[in-house]
């Protein structure tokens, strides 16, 4: 039988895959990062929340090695990042050390509670913009 943090894990991806992140990824004031998918080769967009800092973007995966899109990081961590409804390109640097925690009370307030609340695997990420 499967565990209360798989089962919550499969729910919440799936809503986030079927429901969220289409009716998201329209809105032009989302914020979208795009990886290159490990084993396709092709773009993969996924909505995110986060906050842009200097040169830098920062924002935390409700869970992540498990997310498909850190795992595209892990295979390649140079990614695409529409903020504002504008592209940018830069680096991404998981940051396991970071405390997601600490770090979501300087995020975006809905977005950051909405991933205490789903999160199981909680890992900040960092982006350098070009």
């Amino acid at each position: 039988m499967a565990n209360r943090r798989e089962i919550q894990h499969a729910v919440v991806t799936g809503f986030q895959r079927r429901v969220g992140n289409p009716i998201l990824g329209r809105l032009p004031i989302q914020t979208l990062l795009e990886t290159t998918g490990r084993v396709s080769g092709q773009p993969r967009i996924t909505p995110i929340g986060g906050r842009r800092s200097g040169g830098a973007f920062w924002f935390v995966s409700e869970f992540g090695r498990r997310s498909q899109y850190i795992r595209n990081i892990e295979a390649d961590n140079r990614v695409r990042l529409r903020i504002r409804g504008r592209w940018f390109t830069g680096t991404a640097h998981l940051m396991p050390e970071d405390d997601p925690v600490a770090r979501l009370r300087s995020l975006p307030k809905a977005n950051s509670t909405a991933v205490r609340v789903v999160g199981t695997d909680l890992m900040t990420v960092r982006i350098d913009l070009d």
